[in-house]
Formats: structure tokens, sequence, C-alpha cells
């Protein structure tokens, strides 16, 4: 069973690594709080459809994490670099052990210490350095808190609940959230943006958080948390195929001592 998540859970950051550069494509002409409580809208209604109203108990919670993530990184970005605000918000892979250990006492092993130093690092050279630090920056560090939260709730509530009544609630309040956010803002979405969000929905969403909720109990929440480090490489590899853009060699250095934090990642899980 570990095989099997660590491959499915793998398989998730390569979805969601595709999901950057087709959502590029078509986020300036849209708001993103409103692309993203659209998103999210059509996800709780596939979810709704197929597994029902959910476990709203601790749904509920996760939903509010999830937004509160969303929403500090769509904001941040108002004020920062994208730069910036990918590498603090990728920060939330190295805050997993510390809410880890807070929330289920789990330790640390050493190679997944080693894992987690080579993904911050890869990450930081990854991002191209970060200058200075503001607003933007530290809305930024939120979203990685809160997502470092999710993750390790999400370990802790698949013991508890039924794996697929995670999700509706979850789904809901992300997207009832970016709604009320958004409110005077435009809702226009060209069509290019509803198919960004219809894929993003069933893939990156339903089926990507379906996938934490049932695999990750198995490998644990350290061991999750490194292999999502992959999401910003394949992230990097779609840009590349479908946006033509190229990483410079420290870029290139750095997600390469990210491709070996998963390495080490699955070496421990396997």
């Amino acid at each position: 069973m570990r095989r099997r998540a660590f491959f499915f859970l793998l398989l998730a950051t390569v979805i969601w690594g595709s999901s950057f550069p087709i959502q590029k494509l078509i986020i300036g002409d849209v708001s993103p709080t409103n692309y993203i409580a659209f998103r999210f809208a059509i996800a709780a209604i596939f979810s709704y459809v197929f597994w029902g109203k959910g476990n709203w108990k601790y749904g509920s919670l996760l939903g509010v994490i999830l937004a509160l993530g969303y929403l500090t990184q769509t904001v941040g970005l108002k004020y920062t670099t994208a730069s910036k605000n990918g590498f603090f918000t990728s920060l939330y892979v190295v805050l997993v052990p510390v809410v880890s250990w807070i929330l289920e006492k789990e330790k640390l092993h050493i190679s997944q210490a080693v894992g987690l130093t080579m993904a911050g690092v890869g990450s930081y050279l990854l991002s191209g350095g970060v200058k200075g630090f503001n607003f933007g920056d530290f809305l930024s560090l939120l979203c990685a808190v809160a997502f470092a939260f999710h993750v390790v709730l999400i370990t802790i509530f698949s013991k508890k609940a039924k794996e697929e009544d995670l999700l509706t609630p979850q789904f809901t309040i992300t997207s009832v959230a970016n709604a009320i956010f958004g409110l005077g803002t435009s809702w226009y979405l060209s069509v290019g943006a509803i198919m960004s969000a219809l894929y993003n929905a069933a893939l990156s969403t339903v089926f990507g958080i379906w996938v934490q909720v049932k695999y990750q109990k198995h490998v644990g929440s350290n061991t999750t948390a490194i292999i999502f480090v992959g999401e910003p490489i394949f992230a990097a590899l779609f840009s590349w195929i479908i946006l033509h853009e190229t990483l410079s060699p420290m870029q290139f250095l750095g997600a390469t001592l990210m491709v070996g934090a998963i390495i080490i990642s699955g070496v421990k899980s396997l």
C-alpha cells in the first residue's frame, strides 16, 4: 500500500504542476479570486454528485484552512513578485514536520530531515532567490502555514472519517470564501478560463485532494510533504513544454536538489 500511496501522491503533484502554465495562459483576463471560486464550485458539484454532502465536522475545518491558504496566496501575489510568492508558499513543505510534531507527535527521520533541507534550498534556488520582505511576503508565508496545517489535518481526519466525506465541505467553503472576497469585481470568464477551471476542478481539485485523503495516512505527513516538492518541478517542466519558459543554471540546480529530496523520500517509503 505504501508503494501505491507514493505513486498516487506523486501523480497528484504531476497534475498540480500541469495546472500552472494552463492557468497562466488565462489568469490575466479574469479575477483570480472569482476564478478560484468558480473552480471550487465545480469541484463541489462533482464531489456532491459522487459522494454526497460529506462530513462537515471535519471537512469544514479543512475547508476554512484551504480557503485561507488560497486567499493569502492570491492576495499576497498582489504585493510581491511571483517568484517570492512561490518560494514562501513552498515553505509549507518545511513547516509540515513542525505541525506534524505538534498535532501528531510524528518524529522526523534522518532521511526526511535531509530531504526537507534539500527541498528548502532547492526551492530557494528555483525561485531565483529573494530580496527583502514585505506585506505580500508575509501573506505568502501565512499561506504556507495554512497549507502545512491542511496537509497534516488531512492525515489525521482521514483516519477518523470516510475519506470521500472530507471533500464536498472543503470545496464548498473554499468556493464561497473566494466568492465573497471577489464581490465587486468582474465575474467575466473567457472560454479558456472556463475550460481551465473544468480541468483543474476535475483533476487538480477533486482527484488531487481525493488522493490526499485516500493515501496520505499510509506514508505520513512528512513523507507526503517531500513528495509534494515535485509540484514546482513539474510546473517548470510543463511551463517549458507549453509556454517555452526556460530555467537558469541556478534554477536547474534547485530543481535537481528537489528531485533528490523526492528520491530520498521514495527510498524511505518504498
